[in-house]
């Protein structure tokens, strides 16, 4: 999987980072609805038509993006791109670490995912726990011809092998920031926040598991 889009520069170091800084915007709702629609020619090209393609989000903001990206695509193809969600809880790593997480919906279009090509979509990359969740619980489904994943935004500070095929923005961060995606559907916004995580917390955990963090 290859990624390709700018960055945007956040501080590197935990040193750098005020910790009693609000969380701020770095990205608002018109900076995400041109991601999106760049994201959806890419795919589009890649794809020579995006005929075989079926996007499934990753509960919960990935599912919202997922069906954003299928509404963008049908505008450019001219065809209905089917669109489901993949619930991967039961198949994270950390779930004996945490208390007890609520199942999400799994949907699968009507056709399947047999010899198509699957467009995993999540709100932001971090370790790569949550794809490895995602390619497992695929795994339990079907066979796709190929698995690809776009992603809003790619935090870095990668634990596993796993990049992004499409994009939004690169935002280089320290461990000791948090990056939240806000969806209108969700969150009644549209917006990409950068915070700072209290340093009792970061002392706890360097991976937290939290919305936006995985």
């Amino acid at each position: 999987m290859d990624t390709s889009s700018s960055d945007v520069r956040v501080s590197d170091h935990a040193s750098d980072v005020d910790p009693k800084a609000p969380a701020r915007p770095v990205l608002e709702g018109p900076d995400i609805a041109r991601m999106l629609t760049r994201i959806a020619h890419e795919i589009v090209e890649r794809a020579k038509g995006a005929d075989d393609v079926v996007l499934l989000g990753i509960p919960t903001r990935g599912v919202f993006l997922a069906r954003r990206l299928a509404a963008k695509l049908e505008e450019i193809t001219s065809r209905a791109i089917p669109v489901g969600s993949l619930d991967i809880t039961m198949y994270r790593d950390d779930l004996r670490l945490g208390p007890a997480r609520a199942l999400a919906r799994t949907e699968i279009p009507g056709d399947g995912i047999e010899g198509r090509v699957v467009l995993l979509v999540d709100d932001v990359l971090f370790s790569g726990r949550t794809i490895r969740a995602a390619l497992d619980a695929l795994n339990d489904i079907g066979r796709p011809r190929a698995v690809q994943l776009a992603v809003l935004v790619d935090r870095g500070h990668r634990e596993l092998p796993i990049r992004a095929d499409y994009v939004g923005k690169n935002l280089p961060t320290s461990l000791r920031e948090t990056v939240k995606v806000q969806l209108t559907e969700e969150d009644g916004r549209d917006a990409v926040l950068l915070g700072t995580r209290p340093a009792d917390d970061a002392a706890k955990t360097e991976r937290p598991t939290r919305t936006g963090e995985r």
